[in-house]
């Protein structure tokens, strides 16, 4: 390493997050900082880029960054194989984690809660809108299992070219989306000397109770 790990550090002074500039609820706040880091980020940082989190059923949590695909007052969307890793360890234990990262914010936000499958016709929605090799994609990978090498994708990919040559893809049935319902979300905005604000939104008997959390 060109730096010793101990001396990389980062003062955060861009900003500062205080009650009266958070709303009573959570997403209006997720709103404004998303269109902030729409506006801001820059390439190769994407806005949408977030780290899932699960759990599998040994107990042993997994993470991996994936891309929000839709947003609405129920909660967070995403897009997999219900076949892969993640999809089993949702199907063995709903309760999942996102965090979203945006570097030149300095900001974070961290949502916990319970992932639920979107309806056929939202997967379906969102399917027909990929492009198409994202759609081929979709029915080539056996997504998290074991393969021999690349040319063992590149081979499934050519018969999925064939299969669908005369006619569109349709959306597989072990394809589809996830609902992150939150309980929970935390925005984080750095501050100097590692005095970070946090402001916690807990979901409690239907309603958002927000508090300030120590750095």
């Amino acid at each position: 390493m060109s730096q010793p790990l101990a001396d990389m550090r980062r003062d955060y002074t861009r900003d500062g997050l205080s009650e009266i500039q958070a709303p009573a609820e959570p997403f209006a706040l997720f709103r404004q900082w998303f269109d902030d880091a729409v506006n801001t980020e820059q390439p190769p940082v994407e806005a949408n880029a977030m780290t899932l989190a699960t759990v599998d059923v040994e107990g042993r949590p997994h993470c991996r960054v994936l891309l929000l695909k839709a947003l609405d007052d129920q909660g967070f969307t995403f897009f997999t194989n219900y076949q892969s890793a993640k999809g089993q360890h949702l199907l063995a234990n709903g309760f999942a984690a996102m965090t979203f990262f945006w570097p030149a914010l300095e900001r974070q936000v961290r949502i916990e809660g319970r992932a639920l499958k979107v309806t056929p016709a939202e997967s379906d929605a969102y399917y027909q809108v990929r492009p198409l090799g994202s759609r081929l994609g979709a029915w080539a990978s056996p997504q998290s299992q074991v393969i021999e090498g690349r040319e063992t994708l590149e081979h499934l990919l050519k018969a999925t070219e064939a299969r669908f040559s005369d006619s569109a893809p349709h959306c597989p049935e072990h394809w589809g989306g996830y609902r992150l319902v939150p309980d929970r979300i935390e925005f984080w905005q750095g501050r100097p000397s590692r005095l970070h604000d946090r402001l916690n939104y807990r979901l409690v008997n239907g309603h958002w109770l927000r508090e300030r959390l120590a750095p």
